[in-house]
């Protein structure tokens, strides 16, 4: 039997946040957000994602209020794409993936850590601050920082450049 193209007939909460961030793209597109990416170029050129696929993937996003769109240019019009409330809870799920990923499946060392802002710790992998006590670290006072699994050859695009450069707190434009 061929696999469905969608949850439809599925009465499950899980199954409907697949609908919606279960693809591919999704979650990077959201992360990269999350990192501060927030121009259309900048994302393709980081996520080398096609066109068309990015062009619908953020039209998603924002039909389902998880980014907004936000008009920074008038001639010729462009937008940028921010990451609204309800998108960024999406980093309780983000962080704990990504940290479940470095300790089942990585190859070395991470090429991003993510920091307290506050006290510079590592957060736990489940985005607890272990200096500070605090249960629950708001992704504005997260810093990424460079980790030590850079690649022999890393990536030359803007975003990743960027984040190799310096510390950077998460939800601020990266640009």
């Amino acid at each position: 039997m061929a696999l469905g193209k969608n949850y439809e007939g599925q009465n499950c909460s899980l199954a409907r946040a697949l609908e919606l961030v279960g693809e591919r793209w999704t979650l990077l597109i959201v992360r990269d957000a999350f990192y501060g990416v927030r121009r259309y170029g900048d994302f393709l050129a980081h996520l080398d994602i096609p066109r068309a696929v990015l062009a619908d993937r953020l039209t998603t996003l924002v039909e389902a209020g998880i980014l907004q769109r936000s008009r920074y240019q008038d001639s010729p019009p462009r937008d940028e794409y921010l990451l609204t409330d309800r998108g960024a809870e999406l980093w309780s799920v983000i962080y704990p993936l990504w940290s479940w990923t470095e300790r089942h499946f990585s190859t070395g060392e991470p090429l991003r850590t993510f920091r307290h802002a506050a006290c510079g710790t590592a957060l736990d992998p489940a985005g607890r601050c272990p200096t500070c006590g605090q249960m629950d670290v708001r992704p504005g006072d997260i810093e990424v920082h460079a980790g030590p699994g850079e690649p022999a050859q890393p990536r030359q695009d803007p975003v990743s450049v960027a984040l190799r450069q310096r510390p950077h707190r998460l939800l601020q434009p990266l640009f």
